[in-house]
C-alpha cells in the first residue's frame, strides 16, 4: 500500500480499475482494508474491497473485489498528512509481501511509495527502501551476507542504473571505486540475461566528467578509474563500453547501441529516464532473489486523495515484474535449476 497518505492505495485501486487491459496479472494490497475501502468512497470509485486470510483467494476474488491482506494502522488517514504513528504497518506491508514471495505464495513484490523521512522518525534504521529489502532478503538465514541491491530505472526506450544515488553531488568522486562500478556493471550484465532475457546484453558506461574526462584533461577519474574497469570487464567476456561523454549518450541512435547505461551518479541516470519515460517509468531493484518493481515516482502527499494520480507507472511495475518473473522462470528452467 506504500503510505496511507500518499497517493499509494488510489492507485493500487486504479490499478484494479484498469485490470481489463492486463487480464493475466492478479493482485493483491498488504495494507489496511478500511483505509482502501474509504479512500475508494472519497473518490466516488466502485472498487470493492474484499479482505482476504490468504494469497490462495487472491484468484478467486479478484475479478470481482480487490483483494486485501490486512496490515492494521494505528492512527485515521488523511490523505496528505503522514503519520508517524503508521509507520509500523508500512514496514509490516512490506515484511508480509516479502515474507510471501519467498515463501513462493506470490510471484513478485511491487511496492507503492514510502516517505523514508516519516519511517525515520517512527524509528526506521536502515538507508533505503532498497537496502531493507536486501536484508529481508536475508532475515531468516543468520549468517548469510546480504545481497547488494542495484537500483535500475526502465522505461520502452531505456534502462539506466547509477552507481551512486541518493548521495551530495560534492562526495560522488569520492564514493566511486573500482569495485563498486565493477560490481554494478556485473549485476546489471546478469539482470539483463535473467530478468530481461537478453543473451548478450551490451552495457554502456557514462564517464563522469565532461567528454569523459577528454584523456585527463578535465579530470583524471574516467582515465584512471573508470577506463581500466571497463577494459578489464571486457577482457573478461562482457560487451560493455565506456566511458562514454554522457551528454552524447541518450539520443536515439545512441540508445540504439546498449541494452542499459549505467551512470555515476543519480541525476546523470535520471534526467534522462525521467524526460522519455516521465509518466511510465518503473524503478527496478536488481540483485534480490525476488522480483521487486514499483512506481518512478514518490508518494504525492500534495495531490493524495484528490483522484488526480495516474496509475500508469504502478500499471507498467506490474507488467514489468509479470514479465521478469516469467524470463526467470524461463532461465531456471533452461539450467535446469533454481536462481
Amino acid at each position: 500500500m506504500g503510505d496511507p497518505a500518499g497517493i499509494g492505495p488510489e492507485i493500487a485501486l486504479s490499478a484494479w480499475r484498469s485490470r481489463l487491459s492486463t487480464p493475466s496479472i492478479a493482485f493483491a494490497v498488504f495494507g489496511d482494508p478500511g483505509v482502501m475501502a474509504a479512500c475508494a468512497h472519497r473518490l466516488g470509485w466502485d472498487v470493492p474491497v474484499r479482505e482476504v486470510a490468504s494469497l490462495d483467494e487472491v484468484a478467486g476474488v479478484f475479478d470481482a473485489a480487490l483483494p486485501v491482506v490486512p496490515v492494521a494502522v494505528a492512527a485515521p488517514v488523511i490523505p496528505g498528512r503522514p503519520d508517524t504513528a503508521n509507520g509500523a504497518a508500512v514496514i509490516g506491508a512490506i515484511d508480509r509481501a516479502v515474507e510471501a514471495v519467498m515463501a513462493g505464495r506470490a510471484s513478485a513484490v511491487v511496492t507503492c511509495p514510502i516517505a523514508k523521512s516519516v519511517l525515520y522518525e517512527a524509528g526506521f534504521r536502515h538507508p533505503g527502501h532498497t537496502e531493507y529489502l536486501a536484508h529481508l532478503a536475508v532475515r531468516d538465514t543468520p549468517g548469510a551476507p546480504e545481497p547488494r541491491p542495484v537500483m535500475m530505472l526502465a522505461g520502452a526506450d531505456l534502462r539506466v542504473v547509477p552507481v551512486t544515488i541518493h548521495v551530495p553531488l560534492a562526495d560522488v568522486p569520492r564514493l566511486l571505486r573500482a569495485d563498486l562500478i565493477a560490481e554494478t556493471i556485473k549485476i546489471t550484465h546478469a539482470a539483463l540475461v535473467r530478468d530481461f532475457g537478453i543473451a548478450r546484453p551490451r552495457i554502456a558506461v557514462a564517464g563522469l566528467n565532461p567528454h569523459a574526462g577528454e584523456s585527463g584533461s578535465i579530470g583524471t577519474e574516467d582515465r584512471d578509474l573508470i577506463a581500466p574497469v571497463v577494459a578489464r570487464l571486457r577482457e573478461a567476456g562482457l560487451d560493455v563500453a565506456g566511458p562514454l561523454p554522457a551528454d552524447t549518450m541518450f539520443h536515439a541512435a545512441a540508445r540504439a547501441r546498449y541494452d542499459a547505461a549505467v551512470c555515476m551518479y543519480h541525476d546523470q541516470a535520471l534526467i534522462p529516464i525521467k524526460t522519455l519515460a516521465f509518466d511510465t517509468g518503473v524503478n527496478i531493484t536488481l540483485g534480490l532473489p525476488f522480483v521487486r518493481t514499483s512506481p518512478d515516482h514518490g508518494t504525492a502527499f500534495d495531490i493524495a486523495g484528490k483522484g488526480v494520480a495516474s496509475d500508469a507507472s504502478l500499471m507498467e511495475a506490474l507488467i514489468m515484474a509479470d514479465r521478469m518473473v516469467g524470463y526467470r522462470a524461463r532461465a531456471a528452467a533452461n539450467t535446469g535449476g533454481g536462481l
